[in-house]
């Protein structure tokens, strides 16, 4: 009897979570496929290249002569291998900026990329930059401004059809994309096609946002996540400085609340960092951050760009926090990312691996019911849960070890549920506290003010639903 009854109780802890949605439902608002995805991504890029460059602006005005445009010797596989070198998983190409400058052969605007010298008139930069991500084994996402300070119909219904179309030719010739991303720039002075004035929309109301994103971006892209202010998918942190608020909700209600769908246009930037414990959506943050001062390349910037140190304290506050970490790049105008940024990613890329290359957590004793197999695994589509409320999770190395992280992972898939996580260590016979936090999610990166040396770590947790984790790691 004694043997049937652990034999069950092997069976039901170790069941995948396939088997176990029906023993759990999911508490709150739970991720899509899509957002799966994305939070599996966790790091990725902003790539910002037009006729902007080539004018040494951060702000083109839409009056660029095309010409402009000509970078000497574009090379869109040294940009990605670049970009993989730092451990980003996926690429956004800025398709169009506010300029109104389409580095694609459009057919909505001749203010596009065959009208540039580039590759003799017949050059796709989307497709090139396309080709080289999907090659190098990295997704790709597009941005196309909704915003245009070159076309003469801006402010108009004309120019709605115009830029519909703009999402539909990326949509449809580009191949899967893993987001579609739009920020909060929209209306203001420009060229306007020679009118040279200030055209002012409701951004809120001016696009039709829900027949767009409804109509085309979920019919012809249904695996992109959709990012603005408040986006379907991802919401933006609520600034350009790349990192979350310390206790960070994937789930999130727009402030001041818009009805049975988030609006973009209404952000509250102080909620967007933080998100809603048990909100309405489940609407994690982006953190997006230049490498450089500005998100186009200026030569007089060389020197100034984050350091690799730098872009790992931001790693630690943004994907360390549950949210993703969105990294601006800037190609000079000769076409390729300057050689201190190559540096930079690469030294940040290898920083990353070498510290959570060894996880003292899988050759550790974890005392509860079969969590050490499950929470060790390095599957984030299994999980251990108590069936309770509260957990305390024991772990016994095999000898005295140096702790500098603690990680852990909540099985999303069945919602954000921990509200309180403490870490203890013990040192010389006694129980210190070492850190602890009043959220999870997706990912909880613990940094430990000075390096622990012990043998034996204990996890409280405390969550407003029957716990789920997924991985737990030492480092």
């Amino acid at each position: 009897m004694n043997k049937l009854y652990f034999l069950f109780l092997f069976f039901a802890f170790s069941c995948t979570s396939e088997n176990k949605q029906a023993e759990l439902e999911p508490y709150g608002a739970v991720p899509s496929e899509r957002q799966l995805n994305w939070h599996d991504i966790e790091i990725y890029g902003l790539i910002h290249f037009t006729p902007t460059t080539f004018e040494n602006k951060e702000w083109g005005f839409g009056d660029a002569d095309p010409s402009i445009f000509n970078p000497t010797d574009f090379d869109a596989d040294q940009i990605v291998e670049a970009a993989k070198a730092g451990g980003l998983k996926a690429l956004i190409l800025v398709a169009k900026h506010h300029d109104g400058f389409c580095l694609w052969p459009t057919k909505t605007t001749e203010y596009n990329i065959t009208k540039s010298p580039w590759r003799d008139g017949n050059g796709d930069l989307v497709k090139e930059m396309e080709q080289a991500c999907r090659k190098a084994g990295l997704q790709f996402g597009v941005y196309c401004s909704p915003w245009d300070r070159n076309s003469e119909y801006y402010g108009t219904d004309k120019y709605l059809e115009i830029y519909r179309e703009q999402l539909r030719e990326l949509y449809t010739n580009y191949g899967d994309l893993f987001i579609s991303w739009h920020d909060g720039a929209n209306g203001g002075d420009g060229y306007y096609g020679g009118a040279n004035e200030m055209r002012k929309i409701d951004n809120t109301t001016y696009y039709h946002w829900d027949e767009t994103w409804n109509n085309i971006t979920r019919e012809l892209q249904p695996g992109a996540n959709i990012f603005s202010d408040i986006g379907l998918d991802v919401r933006w942190v609520g600034g350009e400085h790349g990192y979350a608020a310390e206790t960070h909700w994937a789930t999130f209600t727009p402030e001041p609340n818009t009805g049975d769908k988030p609006v973009p246009g209404n952000v509250n930037t102080m909620v967007s960092s933080t998100g809603t414990r048990g909100g309405k959506y489940w609407m994690p943050a982006e953190c997006d951050v230049p490498l450089r001062p500005g998100w186009f390349y200026h030569p007089e910037e060389d020197g100034k760009e984050k350091s690799a140190e730098d872009v790992f304290e931001l790693y630690l506050k943004s994907v360390g926090r549950g949210a993703g970490l969105d990294l601006g790049l800037a190609p000079t105008t000769e076409g390729k990312l300057h050689e201190n940024d190559v540096a930079i990613l690469k030294k940040f890329g290898e920083m990353v691996k070498e510290t959570f290359a060894d996880n003292l957590a899988d050759d550790a004793q974890i005392g509860n019911e079969n969590a050490g197999s499950l929470l060790t695994d390095n599957d984030k589509t299994t999980y251990w849960t108590p069936g309770e409320n509260e957990a305390v999770i024991d772990i016994e190395l095999n000898e005295e070890k140096n702790i500098k992280y603690v990680q852990l992972r909540e099985y999303i898939p069945l919602g954000q549920r921990i509200t309180n996580c403490k870490v203890e260590a013990l040192i010389n016979g006694e129980w210190s506290v070492i850190n602890e936090v009043k959220s999870i999610g997706a990912n909880r990166i613990m940094s430990i003010n000075e390096t622990v040396s012990t043998k034996n770590v204990r996890i409280s947790l405390i969550a407003d639903a029957p716990i789920v984790l997924s991985e737990i790691g030492l480092f």
